[in-house]
């Protein structure tokens, strides 16, 4: 059993938004990430898929998510299954919180650019 103490969250910082660690193969964790995202108001996230599935939970705030050109409003309360492999996209007027787990690790993959990254507040 593994103890991750808030104060050992990992915080990383984007131009979108600010994600803070929970547990991650690096973090405490074996195969499984959990993360917090918090992303200010009028923010929008880069196109991509990520290659494995993911489960988002809204605790705040609201976004629209534009899932392989389908868009889906999700508000606090709200759970959102994303499909792996699957192209996506946040947009926020307000801003909002949400609690994120992944299998881990996993790749993002932007569509515009082509780049393929792990994310570092899953690894």
């Amino acid at each position: 059993m593994s103890v991750i103490r808030s104060t050992d969250a990992r915080r990383t910082e984007t131009p979108n938004a600010v994600m803070t660690t929970h547990a991650s193969p690096t973090q405490g964790g074996t195969g499984l990430a959990m993360w917090r995202v918090e992303m200010q108001p009028a923010r929008s996230g880069p196109r991509h898929a990520m290659d494995t599935e993911q489960v988002w939970t809204f605790l705040t705030g609201s976004a629209v998510v534009d899932l392989n050109g389908e868009e889906l409003t999700l508000t606090a309360g709200d759970t959102l299954v994303l499909p792996a492999d699957t192209p996506r996209r946040l947009h926020t007027t307000e801003g909002f919180t949400a609690v994120v787990a992944s299998p881990a690790p996993s790749t993002a993959h932007n569509l515009d650019s082509g780049d393929k990254v792990a994310p570092p507040w899953i690894v």
